[in-house]
């Protein structure tokens, strides 16, 4: 009853939210954020919109690493392509280095199974067309049931809340967002690997503009350049 009470909040109050489709970016061609372990900068996340007719590539660089006392305790670096065809997405492939362990995501829609075909290094199968890939990028992430891990294609299902409008700054520019609240809702995923985001979106540009999460200190991703 909590999540059609969400459905229905967002359709009737924010209904440029709802049927999101990659239209919404077209006026974008990048996106980078900057992050933040414990309010200092240890990497970035970008994205590049790669346009041909009814197609968008949408391509993803994603490189951070912490140390303490000289000491890397964490690290990934990563790249990825999310492939559209009439707004649908087709294909999505990474490679991904994290903590030196190779991840890995091969998926393509299948059209006889009318499903995503999933080849990854923590998940082979199937997932319904519904479930996105999780991604910054895209706020279609607010409104989806499930989401494909961009690292190694596990499926985590997922509840979203809206908490409040909120007006925030960074980089001297402020923002007028919506604050939600993103978490998991599988039962046997492991603390560490459970989904727990607050996530603030720019009600102007549909971009999804800060994500913050605690896990081994507090992290947070900060839209810095769009153009």
């Amino acid at each position: 009853m909590k999540n059609l009470s969400l459905i229905f909040f967002i359709i009737l109050f924010f209904p440029k939210y709802s049927f999101s489709h990659t239209d919404h970016y077209k006026n974008f061609n990048f996106i980078e954020m900057e992050i933040f372990r414990n309010n200092k900068v240890v990497g970035f996340t970008k994205y590049e919109f790669l346009r041909k007719q009814d197609e968008l590539e949408v391509k993803n660089e994603t490189n951070f690493e912490v140390k303490i006392m000289g000491v890397k305790i964490f690290s990934i670096f990563g790249k990825s392509s999310e492939k559209y065809k009439n707004n649908k997405l087709i294909s999505f492939n990474s490679e991904t280095l994290q903590n030196n362990k190779k991840k890995y995501v091969n998926l393509i829609f299948n059209e006889n199974s009318d499903k995503f075909q999933i080849d990854g290094s923590s998940y082979k199968g199937f997932a319904n067309k519904e479930t996105i890939i999780g991604n910054w990028w895209n706020h279609q992430i607010l409104q989806a049931e499930a989401q494909i891990s961009p690292l190694s294609g596990s499926i985590k299902k997922q509840s979203v809340e809206f908490i409040k409008k909120e007006i925030i700054e960074m980089y001297g520019k402020k923002f007028t967002t919506d604050h939600f609240k993103l978490k998991s809702i599988n039962t046997n995923v492991p603390d560490n690997k459970k989904l727990n985001f607050d996530i603030w979106l720019d009600k102007e540009t549909n971009l999804i503009v800060k994500i913050a999460y605690d896990r081994f200190g507090n992290w947070e991703y900060r839209l810095k350049n769009i153009n």
